[in-house]
């Protein structure tokens, strides 16, 4: 698993030397910013079946043509699947914020996602609608702390960028 640290003494050791100053000024700075991340961690946590329905409704909301037969939305298994997916990279983004690295998205979301997608004829759109509609529904300081918010953020981001 990736995190802030592995990555760093990975890249040392690949280029055949010791972490330097930079690379522990980053390891220094993931570890400030990690109250921030595990508070939006607890939050996302509290609230993860609100905001990935939430997310769900917004992406079919702006893709209604996936419920016609035939669609990738047009029966109840699919739309179980879909909202469980949605909800899945929810969770992703939690075990990432909780683990300082996108890791967890890397391994387990991204790795081969678009492909599988394309493989099974489903769109990604949804999911980047689904995943933005989870980014732009936070609101600091109603949800979390301004620093909290944009650990949160910044991972969605890499995730919506990452199915684009």
């Amino acid at each position: 698993m990736k995190s802030v640290v592995t990555t760093v003494i990975a890249a040392a050791d690949a280029a055949g030397r010791f972490p330097s100053t930079s690379d522990l000024e980053s390891v220094q700075g993931s570890v400030q910013r990690s109250s921030a991340r595990l508070e939006a961690a607890e939050k996302l946590g509290n609230n993860i079946d609100v905001v990935a329905r939430d997310a769900y409704d917004a992406c079919i909301k702006k893709y209604p043509y996936l419920n016609n037969a035939g669609e990738a939305h047009s029966t109840d298994t699919f739309k179980a699947k879909c909202a469980r997916d949605i909800k899945h990279y929810m969770r992703l983004i939690q075990y990432c914020l909780v683990v300082g690295g996108t890791g967890p998205l890397d391994e387990w979301g991204i790795a081969g996602g678009r492909e599988v997608y394309r493989a099974l004829g489903l769109p990604t759109a949804p999911y980047v609608e689904a995943l933005s509609f989870a980014r732009n529904r936070g609101c600091a300081p109603r949800d979390m702390s301004p620093q909290a918010l944009t650990e949160y953020n910044a991972l969605l981001d890499y995730a919506i960028n990452s199915l684009s």
